[in-house]
């Protein structure tokens, strides 16, 4: 019986060792990482300077919901791996105008407590290097400068960490431990819930969708506009006086409202004061009530919050059983922009 068990032992071992080298391949040479405006928790780095490690490269940005959610395991594999030979790299791609801004940038990965090098790639010359086109994208990247993996997006985070073992061991690396890292996020970066059916929404006439006040959408043009009576789900509209562009809406005079009929446990919008303008107040109900405890990390139990800097804001947070729900905001004060509304 000991036998029979070793060799199940031995056939196990080597189907996972299997496993994971399918997972593997290669997709040519990694592309160096020049046209960085700059390079922030670290000197420029480079394919030369990076030969002899295993890298992985992960393209985000600092408003996706899908890039924070993603970023405890960055940081975990960062500070788990160092010792074996990882280095992460956070490729800052930018998705709107504000994140582009260097001094965001740099705020960001403060507050994020983003601790591994992060070039600025605010023109997106790694970007179109790497012929990459999502948010998150990660490509993993051996020893010899030669992309073995890519993910595209959240989740599969334990195939991930695999090819990071397999990577790692194939350099000489020994000891290693096996086990997936345990991540315990709150707020933005938690996993998302399992009954979402509102998508990604932009506000912008550019890309705006199930835009429902009873006003046509102006473009580049002062209008006032009405909410919708009775919004269906994932439709939105606007309350007020209102300047669409391309990419965002901006509040000419307060007060101003926002309504939007979704279905997820979370919501979210990306938000911002008026370039070097002053903090903007604003006050969120849902189904036509102040949340409670169903309010996000950006705003309090009364409705409360504040707009001090462009970035994603966490509105709504439901504790209980997920439910078509109508989301309303009321901006307190003049200049705001909205970009979008994402949930989770």
């Amino acid at each position: 019986m000991k036998n029979i068990a070793l060799l199940i032992g031995v056939a196990t071992l080597i189907t996972g060792l299997v496993a994971i080298a399918s997972e593997t391949g290669d997709e040519g040479p990694s592309p160096d990482f020049s046209g960085a405006l700059d390079w922030l928790n670290s000197a420029p780095l480079s394919t030369k300077s990076l030969r002899g490690k295993v890298v992985l490269v992960n393209f985000w940005t600092y408003s996706c919901i899908n890039s924070l959610r993603e970023l405890p395991y960055m940081k975990a594999w960062a500070e788990k791996y160092k010792d074996a030979g990882l280095v992460v790299i956070g490729v800052h791609a930018p998705e709107f105008i504000f994140e582009k801004d260097p001094d965001n940038v740099k705020n960001a990965v403060r507050d994020l407590k983003v601790a591994y090098p992060v070039p600025i790639d605010s023109d997106h010359s790694i970007w179109r290097a790497f012929r990459n086109n999502y948010w998150p994208a990660d490509y993993f990247i051996d020893a010899k400068g030669r992309i073995r993996y890519h993910h595209y997006g959240e989740g599969e985070y334990a195939k991930s960490e695999r090819v990071i073992q397999t990577l790692l061991r194939e350099n000489g690396a020994t000891g290693l431990d096996e086990g997936a890292v345990v991540i315990a996020a709150e707020g933005a970066e938690a996993p998302p819930g399992g009954d979402v059916r509102s998508p990604e929404t932009y506000a912008g006439y550019a890309r705006a969708e199930n835009f429902a006040s009873p006003e046509r959408m102006a473009r580049e043009a002062r209008k006032t506009y009405s909410l919708p009576l009775r919004p269906a789900l994932n439709q939105w509209g606007l309350g007020g006086s209102w300047t669409a562009g391309a990419e965002s809406d901006t509040l000419e005079s307060a007060p101003g409202k926002i309504v939007f009929r979704f279905h997820g446990r979370d919501l979210h919008m990306v938000l911002g004061p008026a370039k070097d303008g002053p903090p903007v107040r604003f006050r969120v109900k849902l189904n036509g009530a102040a949340r409670g405890e169903d309010h996000g990390s950006d705003s309090g139990a009364d409705g409360a919050g504040e707009i001090r800097q462009p970035r994603m804001y966490q509105l709504v947070r439901q504790k209980g059983p997920v439910k078509d729900a109508t989301f309303e905001i009321e901006f307190l004060d003049p200049g705001v922009r909205v970009f979008s509304f994402t949930f989770g």
